[in-house]
Order: structure tokens, then sequence, then C-alpha cells
């Protein structure tokens, strides 16, 4: 039997990754093409000083589609994490989508659970970190992060980096459900989050 009331759920911000941490620049196969915002570091420590769990959740098809390995991918975001930690600030954890469901080769072309907008990857981190996922948020640059915020009860904030002003400008006239704040970048969406917290 578990005993809830000395384990509090936890909250989470869950973050994509390219377009709301790093720049956008398609597929990366380089590690020079990973550049961090300047903004990411200062937005991931107000996460952590706030008290939520800061989580990566990323789709990484690239790796079904031959373009790189899990090996690079986890050089990617050791990179990331010591260019965060340098600032103070830290990811609990960096969880990827290497899948993809008509491309690539077995073990990676699959209709997996975890390729957002499935949820997948957020029922492992709620498994993991005892995350209540209905008073968390989901952050990202593609209405797919707006849908998966949806999907679990948590809250959406949509960014204008990356793709998302593009998807903004273009395709909110057929979005089946707003999301719940659109923000300039990581720094704003995470300053709304604690102002609405």
């Amino acid at each position: 039997m578990n005993d809830t009331t000395h384990n509090p759920l936890q909250r989470a911000v869950f973050l994509d990754r390219d377009g709301a941490l790093n720049e956008e620049v398609g597929y990366i196969t380089t590690p020079e093409q990973f550049q961090v915002y300047d903004f990411a570091p200062a937005a991931v420590r107000a996460i952590n000083d706030a008290g939520y769990r800061a989580i990566v959740v990323t789709n990484q098809s690239g790796i079904a589609r031959g373009l790189y390995s899990e090996a690079f991918l986890a050089q990617l975001h050791a990179k990331l994490q010591q260019e965060l930690q340098a600032e103070g600030a830290r990811l609990d954890a960096i969880y990827y989508c290497p899948h993809h469901p008509e491309i690539g080769l077995p073990p990676y072309r699959q209709e997996c659970a975890c390729r957002k907008p499935k949820p997948g990857m957020l029922w492992r981190a709620a498994e993991e970190f005892a995350v209540d996922l209905a008073a968390s948020f989901v952050i990202g640059d593609r209405y797919n992060d707006v849908a998966l915020a949806h999907s679990v009860g948590a809250k959406a904030v949509l960014l204008l980096t990356g793709h998302g002003q593009r998807e903004y400008d273009t395709e909110r006239e057929q979005w089946p459900r707003a999301p719940e704040h659109v923000a300039g970048n990581l720094w704003e969406a995470v300053q709304w989050i604690l102002n609405a917290s």
C-alpha cells in the first residue's frame, strides 16, 4: 500500500527541446549545430527554484531515419546538461522518442506510445518521478506539444520560437483546443507559469 501522505506528488514543467531550449535548425547531426538559447539556463533555473521537476520530452526520429545514433544524441544531451549546470540550472530527466511509424528499420520503425503527441514519455515521468500530470505544464514550439499536454490534463504553453510563430500564424484556426498561453520564448513561458501557480 502506498502512503502518499509522506510522498506528495511532484509538479513538473515538461520542455520540448528543439525550438524551446536550443535553436531549431532541423536535424542536428554535428555538435556545432546544437546552440542553446541564451535565456534557456535562467528559465530552467527558475523552474528548479520554484520546486518543479524540469523534464525534457523530445521526438528524435532522426535516429529512425539513420541521420544520427543514440550515442550521438547522448553526447548532445550531456552537452546540454553541462551548459545548464554551468549557470546553476539542471534537468531532472531527458526522455526522447527515437521512433517513426513509417520510416527507418526495426526496432526504430514502429507505432509507439512515446512519439508526441502520444503521452508515453509523460506517463514514464509520472511513474519515475511521482508527477501529478494534471498539475503540470508542457512547453513547446509545435501544436503536438499542446495536444500532448491536453491528453494528460496538463496545461500547455506554445512558444513563438522555433516552429511556433509559423504554426501560430498559419494553423491556429484549425486547432481543436488552444494552448493556455502563448509566449515569445521559454523565459517568458516560465514566468507565466510561475505567476499562474
